[in-house]
């Protein structure tokens, strides 16, 4: 008997987040007649998409100890750098992409710099981050929305006008993240720098180089975020997932992941990504006011944070 109970409490910890999703679900599902409609549900997954691939990279980091408050102004810039190069000098779009990929990830790399070698706080270094890539993006733009290349904008089309391709690419890109982190030697070496760094250093493990390897996975998965929601909006806006950052961080922690490192699963932030959309989504159509919409969330924020805090005290 007190084998099951601990069986039970071990599986409450590690996927309350996935109960809580099912909870929420079925709540909503009784609140309002519309929210298993196939339509709500695809939308559903329309808008945690562009969330949970910013998310998916910021695991890498969360997973080493850091964070990231970057990845919103990198996704926006990354966009404009692919519609601007795609535009004006007139690259190819499948070369615009790639150069705005290298932006994303030259944007991880700095901030990798900064804290690896330069030693500031990863807080600060992503703080200025931040700025510096919003200020780019609307330098580039001249502060206007610049349009999509039409091969790019399809991304934000539906298959068969069906089947999202947001979803589609958020999927593919949480298959990716969980195999870094459970099936490379990169994922490995993460989990031992945000359990203990000096650890992980006497161990063998070149820290500041996994440092520039997991900011710069950050920045790639910022810049398919950028690129997966301008093709949305078919265009690139310099002002484009401005407060992504705080959701895509909230996703990572609501899915179990510690913001002291060391823990952290792309399944856990997907399904944490799937609660913030399924909470709009659901009092969106319970008709609640946006201004308690924020409040909501922002409570299930900080209860995912005392969960982490109690669960890190009892394993003390």
């Amino acid at each position: 008997m007190a084998s099951n109970v601990f069986l039970r409490r071990s599986w409450l910890a590690e996927n309350g987040a996935l109960a809580a999703l099912v909870v929420l679900i079925v709540a909503l599902s009784l609140l309002s007649a519309d929210f298993l409609s196939v339509t709500n549900l695809l939308n559903v997954g329309v808008q945690a998409a562009v969330t949970a691939i910013l998310a998916f990279g910021g695991t890498f980091v969360i997973v080493t100890g850091g964070i990231d408050l970057s990845v919103g102004s990198v996704a926006a810039l990354s966009a404009i750098v692919l519609a601007w190069t795609a535009a004006v000098p007139g690259l190819p779009w499948p070369l615009a992409t790639v150069v705005s990929l290298v932006v994303g990830v030259a944007c991880g790399l700095v901030n990798a710099a900064l804290i690896a070698y330069g030693k500031l706080p990863p807080f600060i270094a992503t703080l200025a981050m931040l700025g510096i890539a919003r200020g780019l993006a609307l330098v580039i733009s001249q502060g206007s929305p610049i349009p999509m290349p039409d091969a790019v904008s399809h991304l934000g089309d539906t298959i068969g006008g069906y089947l999202p391709v947001p979803v589609l690419v958020m999927l593919v890109m949480g298959a990716l993240a969980a195999v870094i982190l459970n099936r490379t030697y990169v994922g490995r070496a993460m989990y031992a720098i945000g359990g203990n760094e000096e650890a992980a250093r006497l161990s063998g493990i070149k820290v500041s180089r996994q440092k520039l390897i997991t900011y710069a996975l950050s920045g790639g998965f910022a810049a398919v975020a950028g690129i997966v929601l301008a093709s949305r909006l078919a265009s690139a806006q310099p002002q484009a997932a401005a407060g992504y950052e705080l959701d895509a961080i909230a996703a990572v922690v609501i899915g179990g992941a510690s913001l002291s490192g060391g823990k952290g699963r792309a399944l856990g932030t997907f399904v944490g990504a799937l609660i913030l959309a399924v909470l709009r989504n659901g009092l969106n159509l319970l008709s609640v006011s946006a201004f308690w919409q924020q409040v909501v969330i922002g409570v299930v924020i900080a209860l995912a944070v005392l969960v982490d805090t109690l669960r890190r005290r009892g394993m003390s």
